[in-house]
């Protein structure tokens, strides 16, 4: 029996594939069939150095690198997938964030998507086929205004871009859409609510639950498993979405708490 999403045949670039809802899009597309190549500034010793290119995305010359390393590898991308973001902002709100800072979060989560596109897209182009998934974030629509401003701010404009490229490629027979996963339970996150737990003298379950509340709540009742995220990663990227072009898809158990 064929299954119901397949990506027999398909070559994919994932980025920041090593680790959470990466490492599970990673484990996915490759039971799924697809040939992938990954990438993240260190390889984990778990991972095939022939399926993994270190480099440092925030920089222009690695990124050069890594579409290099597609061409070799793979023979080129029908499938792009941008899963790396990430801040390391400190706290304060707005006031608190210097230059430095804003550019530190629109180096990590806006330009290696645009550096990688403008690489790799011109050849899907040429094919007339590929598709290219952007992992923004709901932040783009509910920021925490104390933490992450310049998170939201820099991911607000992967997901405008992202409908930009959309507008100009599809034309062209190349797909672009963009998830936006609310929490995600990975292991960051959960050793996370273990600190927040001892901190406040309480168990790992209840630092979950004052993660939640700092987002307004999850009305689900729980975080997104990074599984769950990377299964609807696969179905955008299949031929299953074949007309899903230029929209977001939002993954956070109803956080957001409007239409």
């Amino acid at each position: 029996m064929i299954p119901f999403v397949t990506l027999a045949g398909k070559r994919a670039l994932i980025t920041s594939g090593t680790r959470g809802a990466g490492a599970a899009t990673v484990a996915l597309f490759e039971e799924l069939g697809a040939r992938v190549l990954t990438t993240a500034r260190t390889k984990p010793e778990s991972l095939a150095a022939s399926k993994f290119v270190a480099a440092d995305l925030m920089r222009a010359e690695d990124g050069a690198v890594l579409a290099e390393a597609v061409r070799e590898r793979l023979g080129g991308a029908d499938i792009i997938i941008h899963m790396l973001g990430g801040s390391s902002s400190q706290a304060g709100g707005y006031a608190a964030l210097s230059d430095a800072q804003w550019q530190q979060e629109l180096a990590l989560n806006l330009m290696p998507a645009v550096r990688l596109d403008r690489e790799l897209v011109p050849e899907m182009v040429a094919r007339g086929s590929g598709v290219v998934i952007h992992v923004s974030s709901i932040q783009r629509a509910l920021p925490l205004p104390e933490a992450t401003t310049a998170y939201a701010a820099a991911k607000a404009a992967l997901s405008t871009y992202s409908k930009s490229l959309s507008k100009e490629v599809a034309p062209k027979g190349v797909r672009v859409a963009s998830v936006a996963p609310g929490w995600i339970e990975t292991e960051a996150s959960v050793d996370l609510a273990k600190r927040l737990a001892a901190e406040h003298g309480a168990d790992i379950e209840e630092g979950k639950r004052m993660i939640m509340d700092s987002l307004g709540g999850i009305p689900i009742g729980r975080p997104s498993k990074p599984e769950e995220v990377a299964s609807l990663i696969a179905f955008l990227a299949s031929d299953r979405a074949g007309t899903i072009t230029g929209a977001e898809y939002v993954i956070d158990g109803g956080t957001i708490p409007t239409v």
